[in-house]
């Protein structure tokens, strides 16, 4: 739970706390946002927040008081000021009651010279300064019935919603009636006066959906709102906390400056540690959905980046580098929780490196090449053609790290810098290994492509931008999957016995076990293994912290959560694709149970989905296996072949998706011979015989690789006239995306100029097919856009250009 601050009154001001995720969505490409700071956020803010050291202190008010502060900007002045940090935020418990127009009044415990005095003093130091608020107002305030100022007829008594509702997650105020006109000239008079004292920032918590609500029970949207509309007539920093809704990240983008994505980074070890490597790494699944919404005018807030001290910052030397590399590459506000008199040379290392600033500052936030496992590739294509790469070991063992450039999008060599060694480490053809990434650790690149490369730039990055109403995937998606084939091999003629018969599946499951390497686990897990208690393989991972968690993303129709049930365990908070589902009990009062299904979804739309479990409570949470159901695209998806020359024949399969979305049929990882081990007819495959002679009594295993959409996803618009808009620099383009039954015509525009309308359908629906494509431009910036002419839904896939020679 969060500090606890006595005297604190709503519309304003309470305590920060901790809470479970919030949900996770797939979500539409950031824009421009309508947040009260304007041009000031078209960067992420650096600066200091007290938080961090007001609960690692038992008497977390010391970390506000006059003298503290000043002591805080001083050092800021000295040692981060010069690299851009500038923002100073003083959290809960600043104030000190209300004046008789119901506004906060400061601590004059705190504050015996006035507020006015440390705000003076830290503008005097060329920083800016940050105040706390939360949603609704106090009991106090509505008995009290006191004027609002300067607007007459107006008394809080009149603003609350009747009968009274709780505002904020403490039940510390009450839901204010925004349809009330003097309710927003009550919060134009706090904000005014926030701007007398010359504050530049509001930090504005318990803020729902988020803050572990997000069933509308709580709902200060409104709030959001009045004091957004407040803040923007001074050109006021508005920065929403805590744990976010992802679901109505559209409206948080539109009235904010920032959004803290997850719950406290706080470890709430007064004394011991600011922070955990555990509520750092649980950061990265929320980033892989929340990235999207970032960009010029909001940004996810990430909260305090504690790694200035190593005495107090709970984490490794690796660990804090990892932190900070986070931090820049999400272009998440760069402020610190350290108490700045005592940063210690590694922590000031992290922290005031150029280079790695200029990553954060660029404001592009990065995407995973892919969650699926604990050694992640983070990247971002910046808009000079370079890329900004991160590599992060989550693992339990030192690894080698690759980067490929194709899973950047990138076809060509490219020269590698190192930012954090700030050192140029060559030119590389392909990719680029980086040696020995440290358990919980980081390496951080500049990717700059050389000439004649070509850049593929997915749908859903942020240098392309949609006009109109665009919606990501919402199964207008293909994605790419493999499909196994099982042959039943027998020889009749050595009497081996009869063959098997071959079965019409129509949905297959598949047993996912504890240890698969895309499982991705967040937090402190162990594997157990030789248990003898009946565990699927012989094996559980484990976790006894709450807030823990795993996630897997699969292709399919439905999923279980397979584990133990026992008195030694508790309550799992279940999420599929982002959004929460229930909380399940994996606690058995007496006995033991193996192998249990304790959750289970089926009727799922065909495509990538994602599940994810955290512990809530309970000494374990346990993981023994998951099975994940998929339709099947082949018909029947089990054969058989006798190897008896007299009983040989063919076997054919009738795969359910068009034959040129086909691209392979493989036997461990070895592709067969199209043309002669099998054909293609129409949507038939053909398993030659003189092949199938070849292979030995017994099962082979055979997988049909199909493609699908790049990364599995698509933007899609219905309305004619939405439009796809990128700027890029170079000598050609192409445009890479599906067609199908449901797609139309399309105009396709180079600077600005009409150049083609192309025809997008087809009697199937097909991936990856190039619809148009412009060479021979001359050296330099151009724009493509492309605008919706007919048919049901137009599609945008991928962008390729061609950079100068």
């Amino acid at each position: 739970m969060g500090l606890a601050v006595a005297g604190l009154f709503a519309t304003g001001l309470s305590a920060t706390s901790s809470a479970v995720p919030a949900p996770q969505l797939d979500a539409a490409p950031a824009s421009a946002t309508g947040g009260p700071a304007g041009e000031k956020a078209l960067k992420p803010y650096m600066g200091w927040s007290s938080y961090s050291m007001q609960v690692y202190n038992t008497d977390g008010q010391s970390w506000i008081t006059a003298a503290q502060l000043k002591a805080q900007s001083d050092a800021m002045h000295e040692k981060l000021q010069p690299y851009g940090y500038e923002y100073l935020n003083i959290d809960a418990g600043w104030n000190g009651g209300i004046d008789d127009y119901g506004r906060p009044v400061p601590s004059k415990t705190l504050y015996p010279e006035g507020l006015q005095a440390v705000i003076d003093h830290i503008h005097g130091n060329g920083q800016k300064v940050g105040l706390y608020g939360i949603p609704g107002i106090g009991k106090e305030l509505i008995d009290a019935n006191l004027p609002v100022y300067g607007a007459e007829g107006c008394r809080t008594g009149d603003l609350p919603v009747l009968p009274l509702q709780k505002a904020d997650y403490w039940g510390l105020g009450y839901k204010v009636d925004f349809s009330k006109p003097c309710a927003q000239k009550y919060i134009d008079s706090i904000a005014d006066l926030y701007a007398e004292w010359g504050v530049d920032f509001l930090k504005f918590d318990s803020v729902t959906p988020g803050s572990g609500i997000s069933d509308l029970s709580l709902d200060s949207r409104d709030d959001v709102k009045a004091w957004s509309q407040a803040l923007k007539r001074h050109g006021i920093w508005l920065e929403l906390s805590w744990a976010l809704d992802i679901n109505h990240a559209d409206y948080w983008k539109q009235y904010a400056n920032g959004w803290r994505i997850d719950w406290d980074v706080e470890c709430y070890c007064p004394g011991q540690a600011l922070t955990a490597w555990p509520n750092i790494s649980r950061l990265f699944p929320k980033l892989a959905d929340w990235w999207r919404h970032a960009g010029p005018g909001g940004w996810n807030d990430l909260d305090s980046l504690n790694v200035g001290n190593g005495q107090m910052d709970g984490l490794t030397k690796d660990e804090r580098r990892t932190a900070a590399t986070l931090w820049a590459v999400s272009t998440a506000p760069l402020y610190i929780g350290n108490d700045m008199t005592r940063l210690d040379s590694y922590g000031l290392e992290r922290l005031t490196n150029r280079e790695v600033i200029a990553v954060n500052q660029a404001g592009r936030p990065a995407q995973p090449v892919s969650t699926k496992s604990n050694r992640q590739v983070w990247y971002s294509l910046n808009p000079d053609n370079s890329y900004t790469v991160a590599l992060f070991n989550l693992g339990q063992t030192d690894a080698d790290m690759t980067v490929n450039w194709a899973d950047l999008g990138l076809d060509g060599t490219a020269k590698v810098r190192d930012l954090w060694a700030r050192k140029d480490l060559g030119q590389f053809a392909s990719g680029y290994v980086a040696q020995d990434v440290p358990v919980h650790g980081a390496r951080l690149f500049k990717v700059t492509p050389q000439k004649n490369s070509a850049i593929t730039v997915n749908d859903d990055d942020l240098r392309v931008e949609y006009d109109g109403t665009w919606k990501r995937n919402g199964n207008y998606e293909v994605p790419a999957v493999s499909e196994p084939l099982s042959i039943a091999v027998t020889d009749s003629s050595a009497k081996a016995g009869a063959a098997g018969k071959a079965s019409d599946l129509a949905v297959r499951t598949v047993e996912v076990n504890n240890d698969n390497a895309q499982i991705v686990y967040t937090g402190s897990w162990s594997r157990s293994s030789g248990r003898g208690l009946g565990d699927y393989q012989d094996d559980v991972q484990y976790t006894e912290a709450n807030g823990d968690a795993f996630s897997y993303s699969f292709v399919g129709t439905g999923i279980d959560y397979v584990t133990e049930t026992h008195n030694s365990q508790g309550d799992v908070d279940i999420y599929v694709d982002g959004q929460f589902k229930k909380t399940v009990s994996t606690y058995q009062a007496e006995g033991r149970g193996a192998q249990q299904v304790v959750y289970s979804i089926s009727d799922l739309p065909n495509g990538t989905h994602t599940l994810r479990a955290v512990k809530k409570s309970g000494q374990f949470m346990l993981l023994n296996k998951l099975n994940v159901r998929q339709e099947s695209l082949l018909n029947p998806d089990k054969a058989a072949f006798d190897k008896n020359p007299a009983a040989q024949a063919d076997v054919s399969i009738e795969i359910g998706r068009d034959s040129g979305e086909l691209v392979a049929v493989s036997k461990g990882g070895q592709d067969l011979v199209k043309g002669t081990d099998y054909t293609v007819d129409g949507q038939v495959v053909t398993l030659k015989k003189a092949y199938l002679a070849t292979q030995p009594v017994g099962t082979t295993a055979l997988a049909f690789e199909f493609r699908g959409d790049h990364r599995d996803d698509v933007h899609s618009a219905t309305a004619n006239g939405a439009a796809i808009d990128f700027a890029f620099q170079g000598t050609g383009v192409q445009w890479i995306t599906a067609l199908g039954p449901d797609q139309g015509e399309a105009d396709v525009y180079v600077d600005g100029k009409l150049v083609r309308r192309v025809n997008l359908a087809n009697d199937v629906r097909v991936t990856g097919r190039e619809v148009f494509s412009s060479t021979g431009l001359r050296n330099g910036p151009h724009t493509l856009r492309i605008v919706k002419v007919s048919g049901d839904a137009l599609r945008n896939d991928t962008i390729r250009y061609t950079i100068a020679k």
